[in-house]
């Protein structure tokens, strides 16, 4: 299938890594459910015209989607993908919460993805001119995760124990920030672009490695406490991808 140029192509090839991954019983299809909750958004918003340029944000998220859609693909076919979707990638058979299956794909796509995807769309451009459209998709995807993070207690019964561990604020446990990854990615794209798409690769295994330390963090926080109540919750979750992204779903 050839690279996706718009959205809607976006939207159709999540489709079908999320019925592969129900067929298989990957929990690869967590984060791909998420991703496509949060692309349909942004589709939405640009549909409407909500943007200060919608056609660019469009290129942005397409450039963006498509990293993850070429690893995903690399990974299926024993190709090379960054370290940080590599570690992904490979403990998606682990048993780990959903939560922190979907966490380490957010990780790899925000922290490392995003950068990159902004970057390249701005080159030759002043990336100052996109800080706005980038923040208010940084709006959309923070009311988004808080809807998942409400949803997941269908899938997760015993989720509610890192909001009160974490006094409500779930990233003091795994260790992770919606706007503080977005931040920076942001702080990231700008480092990237000052570089140029020529000269930044060095850059780019740099924050590759340094992101990959948060995904170790994700899958096995420093303290024994927290990964004694994280197995406690992934013994009471669901197990099947198909019931957990059909709960996930309904209303």
């Amino acid at each position: 299938m050839p690279r996706a140029t718009t959205i809607q192509n976006v939207l159709d090839e999540l489709d079908l890594i999320i019925e592969e991954c129900i067929a298989t019983n990957s929990r690869l299809g967590l984060f791909a459910y998420i991703y496509r909750r949060t692309t349909y958004e942004i589709a939405s918003e640009i549909a409407l015209g909500n943007f200060e340029d919608n056609q660019r944000l469009e290129i942005m998220d397409v450039a963006f989607a498509n990293l993850y859609l070429d690893a995903y693909k690399a990974y299926k076919n024993g190709q090379p993908v960054s370290a940080v979707w590599a570690y992904a990638f490979n403990h998606a058979h682990e048993p780990l919460t959903i939560l922190q299956h979907i966490m380490l794909g957010m990780n790899a796509h925000i922290n490392l993805d995003l950068s990159i995807a902004t970057a390249a769309t701005m080159s030759g451009q002043d990336i100052l001119d996109i800080e706005a459209d980038f923040n208010k998709v940084n709006d959309i995807l923070f009311q988004i995760t808080n809807e998942m993070q409400d949803r997941l207690s269908r899938v997760s019964p015993l989720m509610f124990l890192l909001d009160f561990l974490g006094k409500n604020n779930d990233e003091k446990i795994i260790d992770f920030s919606m706007r503080k990854a977005r931040e920076q990615s942001w702080n990231a794209a700008n480092l990237l672009w000052s570089l140029g798409d020529d000269n930044n690769h060095e850059a780019i295994n740099k924050i590759d490695m340094l992101v990959l330390k948060l995904s170790t963090c994700i899958k096995t926080p420093k303290t024994k406490m927290i990964q004694f109540i994280l197995k406690r919750i992934q013994s009471f979750e669901i197990k099947e991808v198909s019931v957990i992204i059909s709960k996930l779903k309904s209303d």
